[in-house]
């Protein structure tokens, strides 16, 4: 399947990296010589107009920013054959406006897809031939993990998913912080803290995803891990999720 990507920004670059084939690129007018620099980069193609790469691409897939939904589709919509939609709070409902009869699929991936240990949450409306999902999917299994869920779950699914790569990475940050105040150098610190999180996210895998089992394999009853836990608990690392997911879908539902 030929593959069609505009935009060439983070997610595109971290899609394109993924997949690890050549790609037509388009930056979507915007000029910045990104296309050509992510064309270069996978031996893919850089294209000088949108509806040039609709025109060549099997599928399109709509890496630009979410609020040029209906001024690319007005360019493009009569000449894609397929659409794959990556954009952030862009529902099924408008992307089936802007591409009416064209076969389409939603879905949110996380920037992990660029080594392919990615998770990648879709929808597809009830009318989605089943050999184009299966193709979809297919494609989105190569970046890491494909998740099939309800339209309606997409805004909660991605509170855990899009944003997890920079949560994931500040506590980390800040783990690295507390320990390079106690001596460790920087970069033995970031690579101890890396690897026992990576680690962790196998053993969780291996454990059905049962969180208090894993924390109980490590915690003795009045031992370290115990008052490091409950001194986490009580500077109120439980809230601070709740009020940054509370923010995250109050913002995209504004």
């Amino acid at each position: 399947m030929r593959l069609g990507l505009i935009g060439a920004g983070n997610m595109a670059r971290a899609l394109a990296r993924g997949w690890g084939e050549p790609v037509l690129v388009s930056d979507s007018g915007s000029g910045s010589g990104r296309a050509q620099a992510l064309a270069a980069e996978v031996g893919g193609e850089a294209l000088a107009s949108n509806l040039a790469l609709a025109e060549r691409a099997e599928l399109v897939v709509l890496c630009h920013k979410p609020a040029q939904l209906h001024l690319i589709a007005g360019e493009i919509a009569p000449a894609a054959r397929a659409v794959l939609s990556v954009l952030g709070g862009v529902n099924t409902a408008a992307l089936q406006e802007a591409y009416a009869a064209t076969p389409l699929v939603r879905a949110m991936p996380n920037t992990p897809v660029e080594v392919r240990r990615g998770v990648v949450c879709y929808s597809v409306p009830p009318e989605t031939p089943a050999e184009f999902e299966s193709e979809v999917r297919s494609l989105l299994e190569r970046l890491g993990t494909a998740v099939k869920i309800e339209e309606r779950l997409m805004p909660a699914a991605t509170a855990v998913t899009g944003v997890g790569p920079a949560y994931g990475a500040l506590v980390a940050e800040a783990q690295v912080d507390a320990a390079v105040r106690h001596g460790l150098p920087p970069s033995l610190a970031g690579s101890l803290v890396a690897e026992t999180m990576a680690g962790t996210a196998a053993l969780l895998e291996v454990r059905g995803y049962d969180t208090l089992r894993v924390r109980r394999e490590v915690t003795s009853p009045g031992g370290g891990t115990a008052r490091g836990l409950a001194a986490l608990e009580r500077g109120g690392l439980r809230s601070a999720f709740q009020d940054a997911s509370d923010a995250l879908l109050g913002w995209s539902s504004s």
